[in-house]
C-alpha cells in the first residue's frame, strides 16, 4: 500500500473515530497493510475500548517496536497489562513510560498529531498501584510522594487521595488514557490529498515585437537582442538553507523522527550520516531520509535548460539503511554545536552525562580528573566542588569519581568510545547551582518542536547550558528545553 493509499485510509477512519462508528473505524484501520507506529497505537486504542485486551496488547507491542521511545504507548500497554492482571509486566511499562518523560513534567503529543498530554506524576500513580497490587506498600508511597514533585495544580487531588489510600492499604482507581482521542495524520499531507489544477487556464499573450511568430504561456515581457546567455539564479533559491536534492522514491517513516516523501518533491539536505540516512527540510518539517534515495539537484536554471527530460527511477526503490546513533533530525543552526561536541576523534572518547538534562562531552581517552571535572563543570557553569560524579545513577563509595579515583578503571567501563556518567549538585548548594543565572523572557515564544521551550513575555527562565550563539537551554514552568537566545535578557544579579 503506497503512502498516500494509507494516509486516505487513516484520515478515513480518524474521521470514523469522531462521529462516534468506532466498528467501522476499526474495519479501516486493519485493511491498512502496514501501518506505522502511531496507526498500531489507534488500533490498540480501540481494541482496547472493545475490550479485547489481547488484540489491544498485540498493537501496543506492534507501535512500540516500530517508535521504541513512544511513551504513550507503553503507558497504554501498561494499562493493558494492568487489567489483564499483570501487575509486573504492567509496572514495567509504567517504567519505561517514565524514563522516556526524561525528567521532564510532562510530554505534550499535539506536535505529532494527539491531543494529548502524558503528565509523569499520572506514570508514578500507576506505577505505585502497580506496586500496591504486588503488596509492595511502602514503594508505593514512595513513588506517589515523588509523584508530588511533578504534580501539577489540576494534577493535586489525584495523588493526594491516592497517598491517603496507600497509608491505609487500601487500592486506588487507576488513571486511563481516553481511548477516542486518537494520533491522526499530518493535516497538510491530508490536504495534499485533493486534486489541484497547477496550470490553471491558458492565458493569451502578445509580444511587443512585431511579427513575432512565437505563441505559448510565457508572460508578457520586453525582448532584447544580445541579451545574457545565462539567466539569472533565482535569489530565493540561494537563499535556502542546505543542499536541494530531488527524492526518486517513495519513503513510508517507521519512526516518529522519519519523514514521508514522495518522488519528484525538492528536500534540503543539512547533514548526512555516516550510516547513509541524511537530515532534511521539507515543507518546513525536519527529518530523516534515506540518503540512497535522494539525487543531488542543481539550482542553476542554465544548466537544466541543456539537459533532456529525466529518467524515470526504477519502480523497486534501494534497500533502507539501518539506522546509527550520531544524526538527529534537529534544525541545523541548533544543533551543530551538540553534534561537534558528540563527534569523536581517534583518540577521545564520548562523555554522556546525566543531569537536570543530558548532555555530551569528548575528552581524551585515559585523560586524569582533572581535565575531566574541568570540561563538565565548563559546561554547567558551576565550580568543580559544587558537583559530584558517578558511574551510577546511585552515588556510592564505590561509584563516585573524584580526584582519589582510579582513572584507569574509570576508562576500562567506556566501550566503543563511549561512557556514561552521572552528575549530582552536592546538598550544600541546596540542590541550586552556585551563581544561578535567570533570564526575562522579552517576548513570547511558542514552538510546536517537542525540544523547545514555550514561555510568555515578563516569564522567568533559569539557565542551563549554551547550545550555540543564537540558542540556550533553560527551564521555565517545570519544563526544559531550548529557546532563541535575542528572546530574553538576562537578570542582572542584585535583581536576582
Amino acid at each position: 500500500m503506497s503512502f498516500v493509499e494509507t494516509l486516505r485510509h487513516w484520515d478515513e477512519a480518524v474521521t470514523c473515530v469522531d462521529r462516534q462508528d468506532l466498528p467501522e473505524a476499526l474495519r479501516i484501520f486493519l485493511s491498512i497493510q502496514e501501518p506505522n507506529s502511531k496507526i498500531c497505537f489507534d488500533i490498540g486504542c480501540l481494541h482496547l475500548l472493545n475490550q479485547d485486551l489481547d488484540a489491544a496488547e498485540k498493537a501496543f507491542d506492534c507501535s512500540i517496536r516500530k517508535d521504541e521511545h513512544l511513551a504513550v504507548a507503553f503507558f497504554q500497554r501498561g494499562i493493558t497489562f494492568y487489567k489483564k492482571e499483570r501487575y509486573e509486566e504492567s509496572l514495567g511499562d509504567f517504567q519505561r513510560a517514565l524514563k522516556a518523560l526524561r525528567g521532564n513534567q510532562l510530554i505534550d503529543y499535539k506536535a505529532l498529531g494527539l491531543r494529548y498530554k502524558l503528565y509523569a506524576c499520572e506514570v508514578l500513580h500507576n506505577m505505585a498501584l502497580a506496586e500496591a497490587q504486588l503488596g509492595k506498600w511502602e514503594k508505593a508511597q514512595e513513588n506517589l510522594v515523588k509523584a508530588l514533585d511533578y504534580k501539577t495544580e489540576s494534577k493535586l487531588n489525584i495523588i493526594d487521595r491516592a497517598l491517603q489510600s496507600t497509608l491505609k492499604q487500601k487500592l486506588f482507581k487507576l488513571v486511563e488514557f481516553p481511548s477516542k482521542v486518537q494520533f491522526k495524520p499530518n493535516k497538510h499531507y491530508v490536504a495534499e490529498l485533493e486534486k489541484k489544477d497547477y496550470l490553471g487556464k491558458a492565458k493569451v499573450v502578445a509580444s511587443v515585437i512585431p511579427q513575432d511568430e512565437f505563441s505559448g504561456f510565457a508572460p508578457l515581457q520586453p525582448q532584447v537582442e544580445d541579451g545574457p546567455t545565462r539567466p539569472k539564479e533565482p535569489e530565493v533559491l540561494r537563499a535556502l538553507e542546505g543542499v536541494p536534492h530531488t527524492v526518486m522514491f517513495e519513503f513510508v517513516p517507521e519512526t516518529s523522527d522519519e519523514l514521508a516523501v514522495v518522488p519528484g518533491n525538492i528536500v534540503f539536505v543539512l547533514q548526512k550520516g555516516a550510516d547513509n540516512w541524511a537530515s532534511v527540510i521539507f515543507n518546513e518539517r525536519r527529518g530523516l531520509v534515506p540518503y540512497n534515495y535522494l539525487e543531488r539537484l542543481e539550482i542553476s536554471l542554465a544548466s537544466k535548460q541543456t539537459e533532456g527530460i529525466s529518467k524515470p527511477p526504477a519502480r523497486e526503490p534501494p534497500a533502507r539503511p539501518e539506522r546509527k546513533q550520531g544524526l538527529t533530525p534537529s534544525d541545523n543552526s541548533r544543533g551543530d554545536t551538540q553534534l561537534k561536541d558528540a563527534e569523536p576523534t581517534d583518540n577521545s572518547c564520548i562523555i554522556k552525562v546525566h543531569f537536570t538534562f543530558n548532555f555530551a562531552v569528548s575528552v581524551p581517552s585515559g585523560s586524569p580528573y582533572a581535565i575531566l571535572i574541568e570540561k563538565i563543570c565548563k559546561k554547567l557553569n558551576l565550580p568543580s566542588n559544587a558537583i559530584t560524579l558517578s558511574l551510577t545513577s546511585e552515588v556510592t563509595e564505590q561509584s563516585v569519581i573524584d580526584g582519589n579515583a582510579e582513572m584507569e578503571s574509570v576508562w576500562s567501563c567506556a566501550s566503543g568510545g563511549r561512557i556514561t556518567l552521572w552528575c549530582k549538585v552536592n546538598e550544600q548548594t541546596d540542590g541550586k547551582p552556585q551563581k544561578e543565572i535567570h533570564f526575562v523572557a522579552l517576548h513570547s515564544y511558542e514552538s510546536s518542536n517537542p525540544e523547545d521551550l514555550n514561555f510568555h513575555q515578563g516569564d522567568t527562565i533559569t539557565f542551563l547550558s549554551k547550545v550555540n550563539q543564537d540558542w540556550l537551554e533553560g527551564q521555565c514552568n517545570g519544563n526544559t528545553g531550548i529557546f532563541p537566545a535575542s528572546f530574553v535578557e538576562e537578570v542582572p544579579v542584585n535583581d536576582q
